[in-house]
């Protein structure tokens, strides 16, 4: 009778408050209003120069002598972009950036596959001290090996020609690091079961790994792509003839003119122009690109 009295006194009891929580402990999450404001701000404020590069472009070079401060076009025209390769030998150093940046990727992306296959899956005399010495090449300036990599092309006479502007950029120890950041993230049952399957080394690479290896593929095509088109010191060193000049170089050379200094329209819009595969490249592979990161980083 007592156990069932206390009971139902529990029962009737009224259910108290939980205490409020504490002010301090309060986490406040931003409202999305709030989080879209300050994206587009700071997506604005990214984009500013470029629109300035269109707003420049699009504007008559007479009108650009008097005044170049404003964000719009203050007259639109459409004869600075119809021109672009009308000047210089604008369209012979477009094809050599597309031409040399092209074979630079392709090979680069080849050869740190491969490298990368081989020190995160074969084991072989040396591989740790091997794998950090081609770590280590990331400390070194690029700046530091123009005088060796001058003077070794200067030897075989190979200056100004397509090689000499490709062939360094192949040795990409930043590729060789995310292609074995990836490869050691493939499971080794994969490969075992090709083995016993008949598969060889050759095969297993080439059928299994590079197809598993599509965004780290696509993530570093995209990053020599960008460091190759944009290069400026290298082929300034190497291509001293206009013929072999790229993009950048030429258009360095351009605005060293005074007459074409003046034609501030002009050459803003040959920039824009130089720029479109960089973008075209980007917009094509960029899921592949976040998507490559991710996996290299060693996120499940």
């Amino acid at each position: 009778m007592t156990q069932t009295q206390t009971t139902s006194t529990a029962a009737d009891r009224p259910m108290q408050a939980a205490p409020p929580a504490t002010p301090g402990r309060r986490v406040r999450v931003p409202r999305p209003s709030v989080y879209h404001a300050l994206m587009l701000t700071a997506a604005f404020v990214w984009l500013t120069p470029i629109i300035w590069m269109f707003s420049l472009a699009l504007t008559p070079n007479s009108v650009l002598r008097r005044s170049t401060t404003s964000l719009l076009p203050q007259a639109l025209t459409w004869e600075n972009f119809s021109a672009v390769f009308d000047v210089g030998l604008m369209l012979r150093w477009f094809s050599n950036s597309l031409l040399v940046t092209t074979i630079a990727t392709v090979l680069t992306v080849l050869f740190c596959a491969m490298a990368g296959y081989a020190f995160a899956k074969i084991q072989f005399p040396l591989r740790r001290l091997v794998f950090v010495f081609v770590i280590a090449g990331l400390m070194v300036p690029k700046e530091a090996m123009f005088v060796p990599l001058f003077l070794m092309f200067s030897e075989v006479d190979q200056h100004n020609t397509y090689q000499a502007l490709f062939l360094p950029r192949i040795a990409a120890p930043l590729g060789v690091f995310l292609m074995t950041q990836f490869f050691s993230q493939v499971p080794r049952e994969i490969e075992e079961a090709a083995r016993v399957d008949g598969a060889g080394r050759w095969r297993i690479f080439w059928s299994i790994m590079l197809p598993l290896a599509r965004p780290a593929l696509a993530s570093l095509a995209i990053f020599t792509f960008v460091l190759t088109w944009n290069d400026y010191l290298w082929p300034l060193v190497s291509a001293t003839e206009r013929q072999m000049f790229t993009v950048t170089t030429g258009l360095a050379s351009l605005q060293g003119n005074f007459a074409q200094a003046e034609e501030l329209g002009s050459l803003m819009a040959r920039g824009i122009v130089g720029c479109l595969p960089l973008l075209v490249f980007f917009l094509l592979f960029q899921r592949q690109l976040i998507r490559g990161i991710t996996l290299t980083s060693g996120e499940k």
